[in-house]
């Protein structure tokens, strides 16, 4: 009897672990491809620029301000979100996260004029705001502890969402109009389908979003608050160093290309497709390389070891030019999954406002940074943002100053 308690009490749990395992990966692919309609359709609004600047005979810096506007509208309204949603979950709001951007791509389709692009972009943006919060915690929540590997996994998705933009855009808008964005609508169609499912798991499994608080106590790093809020400082500012950079690259690369080497806009856009392609081969690095050697490691890596590709860049032909940007995408692009695991791990039990305010840094960052550089553009020229921004990735050297999180961790137990 005690022999037949003893299997039952090994296999139940076994099985129960297998069946979890199961339910975990795929609600992991379903977040990752949604991430990946979700981007590919905001990738749309910088690859339509060089139409949009013709066709409404607008400058750089009404580009730059197009995506502020998407960027800021983002960046402001996710960390209000993620903190609203860790303490009430709301399994349905990527669904409405999603029509948000589904109604922002039919009025950018049909916008001819300045101020309703502006409008469009920043239904977009909304959308934007409610779907990155929610989906990383729900990407926490169903990563069975590996949380680099999660949310690697979730940002492959948008990476490669981010690429696709271009290359669709190069096929079905440049050729053809802006009218064409609305093809795209069916994207944000799919991806409310799949949100809805994922919400059925999602309300079965609220309490997954809130860690018991023995949990919570007994993975938290015993470090002062000062220093917390020191290394989240830090953490923040690398992420301007990356998406200020991130800004010259995704908004003026095509512009810088056609500047310097005289290219048309379809061959342009496709030369930006391969980098934004690189940062989504690239992505699933970061995530479990730093759930293995450490998080601090990966940020060192890929920040400042990014640096001497972006500083060799404005100095090279076309074929190099192309070669560096592969390089610079798959390095950058591991950077941010271990940033926002490492200020997770930092802050305990904040897994949503953590995701929210770091997504919206990231996305404010992007927007402030494609405004000033678009303003700088005009009264310089594109080459001397690109020699400019070569410098950025040397704030990589501030990774020195974040505490040693792991090893902390591991002389605790």
């Amino acid at each position: 009897m005690e022999a037949e308690l003893k299997d039952t009490t090994v296999t139940m749990p076994d099985a129960a672990k297998e069946a979890a395992e199961k339910t975990v990966f795929s609600i992991l692919l379903a977040l990752s491809f949604s991430h990946l309609l979700n981007d590919t359709i905001q990738s749309l609004i910088p690859a339509i620029y060089p139409v949009v600047k013709d066709s409404l005979k607008i400058n750089f810096t009404q580009i730059g301000l197009i995506t502020l506007t998407f960027q800021m509208t983002a960046s402001i309204l996710q960390p209000l979100v993620g903190l609203y949603t860790d303490k009430h979950p709301q399994p349905y709001s990527l669904a409405i996260g999603m029509g948000f951007t589904l109604t922002g791509l039919v009025c950018l389709s049909m916008a001819h004029s300045f101020y309703l692009v502006l409008l469009s972009v920043g239904l977009v943006g909304m959308g934007s705001a409610v779907f990155h919060p929610e989906s990383s915690r729900l990407a926490y929540m169903a990563s069975g502890g590996r949380h680099g590997m999660a949310q690697s996994l979730f940002q492959l998705g948008g990476n490669a969402g981010s690429s696709l933009g271009p290359l669709l855009a190069a096929l079905i808008i440049v050729p053809y109009g802006q009218f064409n964005v609305i093809w795209f609508s069916l994207a944000a169609l799919i991806a409310i389908v799949v949100m809805l499912n994922i919400a059925a798991w999602y309300k079965q499994n609220k309490h997954r979003a809130k860690p018991k608080r023995k949990v919570v106590e007994g993975t938290a790093v015993k470090l002062p608050t000062s220093r917390i809020v020191f290394a989240l400082l830090i953490l923040l500012v690398l992420i301007f160093s990356k998406y200020f950079y991130m800004a010259s690259m995704t908004n003026y690369y095509t512009f810088y290309l056609i500047d310097k080497f005289k290219l048309p806009v379809g061959t342009a856009q496709v030369y930006l497709f391969i980098f934004l392609f690189a940062i989504a081969a690239g992505t699933f690095i970061g995530g479990p390389v730093g759930d293995r050697i450490g998080r601090k490691y990966v940020i060192w890596i890929s920040i400042l070891g990014v640096a001497p590709f972006t500083l060799l860049l404005p100095h090279v032909n076309l074929l190099w030019t192309a070669v560096l940007s592969v390089f610079i995408g798959v390095i950058l692009s591991s950077a941010f999954s271990a940033i926002l695991v490492y200020a997770q791990e930092l802050v305990p039990g904040k897994v949503g406002m953590i995701a929210g305010l770091f997504f919206g840094l990231a996305f404010g960052m992007a927007g402030i940074g494609s405004a000033v550089l678009g303003r700088l553009a005009d009264h310089t020229s594109i080459n001397h943002v690109f020699h400019l921004c070569a410098w950025l990735p040397l704030i990589g050297l501030l990774t020195w100053l974040l505490p040693d999180v792991e090893r902390k961790r591991s002389k605790q137990h």
